[in-house]
């Protein structure tokens, strides 16, 4: 035997010794999937129900692992869709018999459409994610790098979960409080379920009363008034000032360049202070004027950087071509850089005009008259114990809506300007 046989050998030996069990892992996927999903569920239905519906976290857990062994235990090729509804009866079966017919800790009588919907909502995730994540694994021992890829897929979807339910959850319960009333709300403050007994109008009331009572038809348009002169103010001074930065040569160039951002290590609420003298001595505060100098001027530096980087990636051949044809430097920019940054000046704008129409902190402070509130500022304005908690809620919700359809319209757009800035040959 030579010595390559034998290294070769000794290389097998010392991979059989690195593989690893896998139904280890998919004992341990279901254990973890079982329970996370069945809090979710949990908490989910305690908000449409409103009652308190605690998950049996063990049971599903118990569940989720005969799931996970039944997923890992058939080869690949015959884990069909039958096969994985029967996954799933399974383990609705032992999560209910393991908390003893209670699996969120409550008689199965007590809402039983929202317990059913709830565990067949987590059988069928729960087997969706295993099989999923357990597709390149089976029962027998495994390489370290198929088990790191099944643990690498369970974990992306987790990371998926998790920040779908943090983003989701806050807004939910903003939502569906400002639907309730406030008896409903003083009597239980879990129940965010939908109420139609008084008709599927009576939702809306917290809104009607916003925009007839709190006049917020009026704080929206000057909102939009202000949050779209800033933009303008920022681009028309960013776009000249980014491109010098990205073309053209001067002292200190790169200096500017790498500092621009600077201003964002002075935390803004020790800008108020000199700022709130300046504008009393000048007579800019307790106007919409004031903030269209602060709000420009703090969006500027962040609206330069980013522009600079795009500025530098079009070819430059394309300007020196527009100029050679007897195009100004500031024809090129019109007609050439503008039109190939479409995307940049769509993401830029979106950004200023997020940044104004949310920001609170210099218009608390500069705004006193309540007839040029910015919406921000009126929505705190209802945080008051004589105002209903619903009408603060449906403020929240106005606030954010415009915002929410705003950026599917500039994505949209974002990706028109990346076709019209295509070069063609």
């Amino acid at each position: 035997m030579n010595a390559d046989t034998m290294a070769l050998r000794r290389g097998r030996r010392e991979e059989a010794r690195r593989r690893y069990p896998g139904w280890a892992l998919a004992l341990v996927l279901g254990l973890l999937w079982g329970a996370i999903l069945h809090l979710v569920g949990g908490v989910a239905i305690t908000l449409i129900t409103g009652i308190a519906m605690t998950p049996a976290i063990g049971a599903a857990a118990l569940g989720g692992a005969v799931a996970g062994l039944l997923a890992a235990w058939r080869p690949a090729e015959q884990r069909t869709g039958a096969y994985r509804a029967i996954v799933a009866l399974i383990a609705v079966a032992v999560t209910i018999a393991a908390s003893f017919a209670a699996p969120y800790s409550q008689p199965l009588d007590a809402a039983p459409l929202w317990q059913a919907v709830g565990l067949v909502a987590m059988a069928v995730a729960l087997t969706a994610i295993l099989f999923a994540s357990l597709a390149p694994l089976d029962f027998a021992r495994q390489t370290r790098r198929v088990m790191e890829t099944a643990l690498s897929r369970s974990l992306i979807v987790l990371g998926h979960l998790f920040f779908a339910v943090i983003v989701i959850l806050p807004f939910y319960v903003l939502v569906m409080t400002s639907f309730k009333t406030q008896q409903s709300l003083m009597a239980n403050p879990l129940d965010l379920s939908i109420d139609l007994s008084q008709g599927f109008g009576s939702l809306f009331d917290a809104y009607v009363e916003l925009f007839t009572t709190y006049d917020f038809g009026r704080y929206m348009l000057i909102s939009a008034v202000v949050s779209t002169l800033t933009v303008v103010i920022c681009l028309a001074f960013a776009v000249p000032g980014a491109y010098a930065v990205a073309r053209l040569n001067f002292p200190g160039r790169q200096t500017l360049s790498r500092s621009v951002l600077l201003i964002y290590l002075v935390p803004a609420i020790v800008l108020v202070i000199p700022l709130y003298s300046v504008f009393s001595q000048l007579g800019l505060r307790n106007t919409l004027a004031g903030l269209l100098i602060v709000y420009p001027a703090t969006t500027l530096p962040v609206a330069i950087y980013m522009l600079q980087g795009y500025f530098r990636g079009v070819p430059p051949e394309l300007e020196e071509a527009g100029l050679m044809d007897g195009l100004s430097r500031v024809g090129v920019i019109r007609k050439i850089t503008l039109p190939l940054s479409l995307p940049a000046l769509a993401s830029v704008g979106l950004y200023v005009f997020m940044i104004a129409w949310n920001e609170f902190l210099f218009a608390f402070m500069f705004l006193d008259d309540p007839k040029i509130f910015t919406l921000s500022r009126a929505v705190v304005s209802l945080n008051s114990s004589e105002v209903p908690r619903q009408y603060l809620m449906a403020g929240a919700v106005v606030t954010t809506i415009p915002i929410l359809f705003l950026f599917l319209l500039a994505e949209r757009f974002m990706v028109k300007g990346l076709t019209a800035g295509g070069v063609k040959g």
